[in-house]
């Protein structure tokens, strides 16, 4: 009887419980009122697109719509050709905080992308058309203005790629895909590389694969396709830099020889040669420290000989200190100036009238860097 008792108590809870829930339930109030009007940017106003510089940005602000129950509204600005009607945006994105606030910031980066999705091209000037779109629930409501924005593309790749490749007959890894030369990624779209070219042709690939998208160089330009760069004449060390984010070649030189430079004496006291993969190596370099009156000088750095001048190679810091104790990164080498004794590096004092062996790293693999080996 006792739980009899106890059941009845629950079933008549759950059933007071349903009808309260029952009472509550309102029919969800989607209704609302479009936004009052665009406010940034200015209507017709131009834009210079600096992709490449990551802090570049453009706010877009509106006036907010207005709910009937004063609940939450999101926001998307949506983007069109100039001829587009909305009904097929070629770019939406949300506005800042989730969605919520009435305004959104848009990297020059992604405008640029926008302006591809627009039909507007590298290096050309054209018209994007943009509103905002105000939605609660599954009711979304357009804006009942839309402004022109006109940007200017500068040269450059929408889609710069995240790694980049030598292959070809003429590189050092031949026509294998799989054993193609990586080379250094130095920011966002820029790359270098020290590597030997010979007889042959090449092209720049983004990935080592059969799907990798190709590049070739026309002058001074980067451009997309399967065409290839033909070289000719004898075997050569080249350093080569590509910007991808203004699509051209930033500095290609034959580099001619490569020196260690002692600073006391103001000359090379020896040379390296190269090998393969950004790599120089020397034989015996007999190394004597200089004698002034306040004892013996053992600073040195390094001269690379290219077709457009000498270029040093040396220290991050200005005034530097013995090696000895010192870890790695004392050894990582920066372009630096031609000063005579700034950003020099310190010989191990046991290297004092004997030789040494130099090898010296510039490739993918890690940071710049070189070892010196007593003998």
């Amino acid at each position: 009887m006792k739980n009899l008792k106890t059941t009845f108590v629950l079933l008549a809870l759950s059933f007071i419980a349903l009808s309260s829930c029952k009472k509550e339930e309102k029919d969800l109030n989607e209704n609302l009122n479009p936004i009052g009007s665009l406010t940034l940017p200015q209507n017709q106003q131009s834009i210079k697109l600096t992709p490449a510089n990551t802090q570049a940005t453009q706010q877009f602000k509106w006036t907010a719509a207005n709910a009937e129950d004063g609940g939450l509204i999101l926001y998307e600005v949506a983007f069109d050709k100039e001829s587009g009607d909305f009904s097929k945006p070629v770019y939406k994105v949300l506005s800042d905080a989730a969605g919520v606030q009435p305004q959104v910031t848009i990297t020059h980066k992604d405008l640029t992308k926008i302006a591809a999705l627009c039909g507007i091209n590298s290096s050309s000037t054209g018209n994007i058309k943009w509103t905002v779109i105000a939605s609660k629930a599954t009711n979304k409501k357009p804006g009942q203005e839309s402004r022109i924005l006109q940007v200017e593309r500068p040269a450059g790749f929408v889609e710069v790629p995240a790694n980049l490749y030598l292959t070809g007959s003429a590189t050092e890894a031949g026509d294998d895909l799989t054993k193609a030369v990586k080379m250094k990624k130095l920011d966002e779209g820029i790359f270098e590389i020290y590597t030997t070219l010979k007889p042959g042709t090449y092209q720049l690939i983004d990935q080592t694969t059969s799907s990798a998208r190709k590049f070739f160089t026309e002058g001074a330009l980067v451009k997309e396709g399967t065409n290839t760069i033909t070289v000719t004449g004898t075997a050569k060390v080249y350093y080569l830099k590509y910007d991808f984010n203004v699509a051209t070649v930033a500095d290609a030189v034959e580099v001619q020889g490569l020196g260690l430079y002692m600073s006391a004496y103001g000359n090379e006291i020896g040379q390296l040669t190269y090998t393969s993969n950004g790599t120089w190596q020397s034989g015996n370099i007999p190394v004597v420290f200089y004698q002034f009156s306040w004892g013996r000088d053992e600073r040195y750095k390094f001269a690379m000989h290219t077709s457009a001048g000498i270029r040093y190679l040396g220290s991050s810091n200005v005034n530097n200190v013995s090696p000895v104790g010192q870890g790695a990164a004392y050894f990582y080498l920066n372009a630096v100036s031609n000063d005579q004794w700034n950003n020099t590096y310190k010989f191990n004092p046991s290297a004092d009238n004997k030789n040494v062996k130099v090898v010296l790293s510039l490739n993918a693999d890690g940071p710049y860097t070189h070892t010196v080996t007593t003998q």
